[in-house]
C-alpha cells in the first residue's frame, strides 16, 4: 500500500469513527474512545509538536493509526462498514473553490479590518 493510500484510510477511519460515535449501535466505550482519537486526529495540536524533526510527526504515524485500529475492533464490523461507506462518499465529494474563495476573502477582510481598527487605536 502507497502511503498516501494509507494516509487517505486513516483519514477515511477518523471521519467513520466520528460518525460510529454518534451512532446508538455503537457501544459506549467505544464511542468514548472513539471521541477521543477523532478529537486528537482532527485537533491542530499534537502531543508532540511537529516542528521537531522526526520526532514531531511520530504522533500522526504511530498514535493515530493505533487508536483508528483499537476502536474499530471495538465496533460491530456492520456499523463501522457503514460508516466507512459513508466516510469514503464524503471523501469523494467535489471541493467547493468558489467557497473557498469567499473564506479567503473573509479571512483577508477580517485581517484588513483587524489592521486598520489596530492603527485607529494605536494612532493616537
Amino acid at each position: 500500500m502507497a502511503l498516501n493510500e494509507w494516509a487517505r484510510t486513516i483519514k477515511r477511519d477518523v471521519h467513520a469513527l466520528y460518525l460510529a460515535a454518534r451512532d446508538p449501535r455503537t457501544p459506549w466505550y467505544a464511542k468514548a474512545l472513539a471521541v477521543c482519537v477523532a478529537s486528537y486526529a482532527l485537533s491542530p495540536i499534537d502531543l508532540i509538536p511537529d516542528f521537531i524533526p522526526v520526532i514531531g510527526y511520530l504522533d500522526d504515524v504511530i498514535l493515530v493509526p493505533l487508536g483508528v485500529l483499537a476502536v474499530v475492533r471495538m465496533i460491530p464490523p456492520e456499523v463501522i462498514a457503514e460508516h466507512r461507506k459513508t466516510a469514503a462518499l464524503a471523501a469523494d465529494r467535489p471541493v467547493s473553490r468558489y467557497a473557498a474563495v469567499i473564506i479567503v476573502c473573509i479571512w483577508t477582510a477580517s485581517i484588513v479590518l483587524a489592521g486598520w481598527l489596530g492603527y485607529l487605536y494605536f494612532a493616537d
